[in-house]
């Protein structure tokens, strides 16, 4: 195998039993893939790639080939290898609640790509819980360090091509910290004042939360609980949280 997937593995502290359970296969199997004996299939990349929020290629050393397709009906090309699955009218809500977070706390030394996750995730996922309607309505996978959107990476890869944002790499602690800085101002006309509301109350309940801090919530949340490794996140799920994550008043309903 790669040096790339080996450092990737290493970087991320992914162990040999949990990479085994993210790929589907057997310990021994995983063990012949990490030592080269046997290659990484690219259906088996793909499923890693999910759940670290990364792009195949980057597994295999080449990130450089991936590229980005909305998904704008079921006809879309599909020779892409990474495909973003949130519907198009809903792309934009997601980049400019990106740049709107990132504008807000971005700058922050504990808001890096880990908490950008956790944020986007519960903005989601407890809007679906008071409203029953979906804000961005990205997928988030379950993964070991918690929820992941499965389209963040292909949306920042398309976001830096349009010069809307930056990405760069600081220290936090002694631990290399992926941050986002926004280069253009939110378009706030895409949210409804409700929606904007409920970002900006999300930020601050949990933009002064650490990466762990968020990890360690998310886990607590019965969607993340009740799903598998790997797999997406139901929204449907939310409704059947407890006390230590709901959102929702059901008293009052």
């Amino acid at each position: 195998m790669n040096s790339s997937f080996s450092n990737l593995i290493s970087k991320n502290k992914i162990s040999q039993t949990e990479l085994a359970q993210i790929l589907k296969l057997s310990r021994p199997t995983v063990i012949k893939i990490l030592s080269g004996e046997r290659e990484l299939r690219v259906s088996e990349a793909d499923k890693l790639a999910m759940n670290l929020g990364i792009s195949v290629a980057e597994i295999f050393g080449d990130a450089g080939q991936t590229e980005v397709v909305l998904k704008k009906s079921a006809k879309a090309d599909v020779k892409q290898l990474l495909r973003i699955s949130v519907p198009a009218k809903n792309v934009e809500k997601f980049k400019n609640a990106l740049l709107y977070i990132t504008q807000k706390i971005g700058a922050l030394p504990n808001v890096g790509q880990t908490v950008i996750y956790k944020i986007l995730y519960f903005c989601d996922f407890d809007y679906y819980e008071k409203f029953e309607e979906q804000l961005i309505g990205a997928t988030y996978i379950k993964n070991h360090f918690g929820p992941t959107p499965r389209e963040f990476s292909a949306v920042v890869k398309e976001m830096i091509k349009e010069g809307k944002i930056e990405e760069v790499t600081t220290k936090f602690f002694d631990k290399d910290q992926k941050k986002y800085m926004p280069v253009v101002s939110p378009d706030l006309s895409v949210f409804t004042g409700r929606e904007l509301q409920h970002i900006d109350e999300e930020i601050a309940r949990l933009g002064h939360k650490t990466a762990k801090e968020l990890s360690d919530f998310s886990h607590l949340d019965v969607p993340w609980i009740s799903t598998e490794i790997g797999k997406d996140i139901p929204y449907e799920a939310v409704f059947y949280r407890t006390k230590e994550t709901s959102v929702r008043n059901y008293d009052q309903d």
